[in-house]
């Protein structure tokens, strides 16, 4: 399987909450870290989503937003991932910035170039990502 996601990250479904329409998956990453996804429950069923089962969390950089401070804020997003930034590539439009997690793990986020400024954020420094339940696409092999 070949995707233009950049952030693919193997782990093992810890739990499934079933909705009328949605299910709410939870995953633990390999190294511990937790991800919840949201996704339909024809969905779950078809990739056959149950607790122990592997599968993958698939993450567009783009969907991922990058915050500085962030351990006292309250948010909506399910997923806040903090760590080392690791990477920088600074464009005149947009900047990806890397942040280290855990576990061997390391999340991609594209964000504008005057945010990426703004922020501060430089290779070595603290960063969290954070994104959405709902941006997660589950996959399976």
């Amino acid at each position: 399987m070949k995707l233009s996601a950049r952030n693919v990250f193997p782990g093992t479904v810890s739990g499934i909450t079933k909705g009328a329409v949605n299910s709410e998956v939870s995953l633990t990453l390999k190294g511990g870290a937790p991800v919840t996804a949201v996704v339909t429950n024809e969905s779950v069923d078809r990739l056959g989503l149950a607790a122990g089962k592997d599968a993958y969390a698939i993450i567009k950089a783009s969907s991922v937003i990058i915050g500085t401070d962030l351990h006292d804020a309250k948010v909506s997003a399910r997923n806040i991932m903090c760590g080392t930034v690791v990477k920088v590539i600074e464009g005149p439009v947009s900047t990806e910035v890397d942040v280290e997690i855990g576990g061997g793990n390391t999340i991609s986020a594209v964000i504008t170039h005057e945010s990426a400024r703004n922020l501060g954020v430089t290779k070595g420094g603290h960063a969290c990502a954070l994104f959405k339940a709902s941006s997660v696409i589950l996959g399976v092999s």
